[in-house]
């Protein structure tokens, strides 16, 4: 039971439509046995809100920041990734739009541009992109840390706009109606606007990542989707 609890609060939802059902029915089952299913891309297709005080699952997909309201001019961004040695130096490196979270021992800054973008201080860790934008007058970014072990997967979904990651630890494949997209340790991902998807966590290692999506901000973050995978990341 407590693993069924755990998997039912990794599936709150803050949308107009629940699909908290739907995702008790498929997964929650499978968390009687030594493999329970995590999923990613719940709460607005997103990342759970853990509140202040709450201590934290060790597994699944917890929401670290987001930012409303922004605007992109070009069709594409590229989502650069550094990391600072401390709260103070990050903050004052930010750009406007960018985003400073502190997770996995590390200060993380998140900045939005073109690929060869300028910045300056920290470390550079990560150029993830490009990210094709859907046309909006108005975006918001959802950046995210998920824990998540071998054979963990979520839900078929799709978001209304991409979807990157940035890959700390372990393994991930990502099936989609054009194939397999496969990221290891240290490598990026992406996903395009409008696909519907399955991730599922592969190799032997607890996979970490940061996972960032850009979408309309008069849409919800994602949706289910009723696309049937073929069982790509398996193979």
């Amino acid at each position: 039971m407590k693993a069924i609890r755990a998997v039912i609060a990794a599936c709150i939802f803050v949308s107009g439509v629940s699909i908290l059902q739907t995702c008790t029915n498929s997964t929650a089952l499978h968390a009687q046995d030594s493999s329970p299913t995590t999923h990613e891309h719940l709460l607005v297709q997103g990342c759970v809100n853990i509140p202040p005080g709450q201590k934290r699952p060790e597994f699944g997909c917890f929401s670290l920041a987001t930012e409303s309201g922004l605007r992109f001019s070009e069709p594409a961004v590229y989502w650069h990734v550094r990391t600072f040695s401390n709260r103070a130096a990050a903050d004052a490196a930010k750009s406007p739009t960018g985003i400073v979270v502190e997770e996995d021992g590390r200060v993380w800054l998140s900045e939005f541009g073109p690929r060869d973008l300028a910045l300056e201080g920290g470390q550079a860790v990560a150029v993830v992109g490009p990210m094709e934008l859907p046309k909006a007058e108005l975006y918001a970014v959802v950046l995210g840390y998920a824990v998540m072990r071998p054979n963990d997967r979520s839900i078929v979904h799709v978001h209304p706009g991409p979807e990157g990651w940035y890959m700390i630890s372990g393994e991930q494949c990502l099936e989609t109606p054009a194939g397999a997209i496969r990221a290891t340790a240290g490598g990026t991902a992406t996903a395009l606007p409008n696909v519907p998807m399955e991730l599922t966590i592969t190799g032997t290692a607890v996979r970490k990542s940061l996972v960032l999506v850009i979408h309309d901000s008069s849409q919800p973050a994602g949706r289910p989707s009723d696309w049937k995978p073929l069982g790509l990341c398996a193979k």
